[in-house]
């Protein structure tokens, strides 16, 4: 059972997986991801007012409704709410074989994905991501670019697999379902999807995060799922804006292969 210190939602369990529909955060040491260099120099460059992972944690729970925080390991924490969901956009959070997913959103195509990934009728699509997740890391070398561009839709996701201290985040490529990301006083890369949440939480150091694109600690770096071999560089932001950097892919677009 996951270890839910303020469990005030439902809680469903089908196949061995937990899931709930929320608003969603996740924090992650530097033993876990390495911040972005172009928002450490942000942060350094204009400095500003940060908090502790714990402290960004407990503003969550503390200013959510029915808000439920999960500690993963000693590097890694989680938080989400069903508080101000949108019922086009729902929000899940599911557990399985120690792979954390929150996720987002909505797919199109969810349907053939659960035939492709041999998934019950039931599978939302929570389930849908730890399950192509799975099939990314025990397939290898399976191109990450291909499981992010086979879904159709509106979504972003954070998965934290606790096994092997991988962290792969994406979202769509419309940026349909805003993401945000960040880093704390304490040197903590966090993802949100309220950008309200993360100011004056990480300063200057703080980017929205660049739609059609994942970042994978496997990898080591951002990409984007749509143009995989474009490099994404980061424009510093002017000194009036709230941003430190804003990320881009470089040259034209060539649409990854999605079959």
């Amino acid at each position: 059972m996951i270890p839910c210190p303020k469990l005030c939602v439902f809680l469903a369990k089908e196949n061995n997986f937990y899931f709930y529909f929320y608003k969603m955060l996740g924090v992650f040491s530097s033993a876990i991801v390495s911040p972005p260099d172009e928002l450490v120099a942000a942060g350094s460059r204009t400095p500003s007012p940060k908090i502790s992972a714990d402290a960004l944690v407990k503003r969550f729970v503390d200013t959510n409704s029915s808000a439920v925080s999960v500690r993963v390991g000693d590097d890694s924490q989680v938080a989400f709410t069903h508080h101000n969901e949108s019922m086009l956009l729902p929000r899940s959070f599911a557990v399985k074989d120690e792979i954390y997913c929150l996720f987002e959103g909505a797919l199109d195509n969810l349907g053939s994905l659960r035939q492709q990934y041999g998934l019950a009728k039931s599978a939302n699509e929570v389930i849908l991501v730890i399950e192509a997740y799975k099939a990314l890391r025990d397939r290898a070398p399976y191109p990450p670019n291909h499981v992010v561009g086979h879904l159709s839709g509106s979504f972003a996701f954070i998965v934290f697999d606790k096994s092997t201290s991988t962290l792969f985040v994406a979202s769509d490529q419309f940026g349909k379902v805003p993401l945000y990301w960040g880093i704390t006083a304490d040197g903590y890369v966090a993802f949100a999807d309220n950008i309200d949440l993360l100011k004056g939480a990480c300063g200057k150091s703080l980017a929205s995060f660049p739609q059609g694109c994942f970042f994978s600690t496997a990898v080591g770096e951002l990409r984007s799922f749509e143009n995989p071999k474009n490099k994404i560089t980061a424009v510093p932001a002017k000194e009036e804006e709230i941003w430190g950097a804003t990320f881009k892919v470089e040259g034209p677009a060539v649409l990854a292969a999605t079959k």
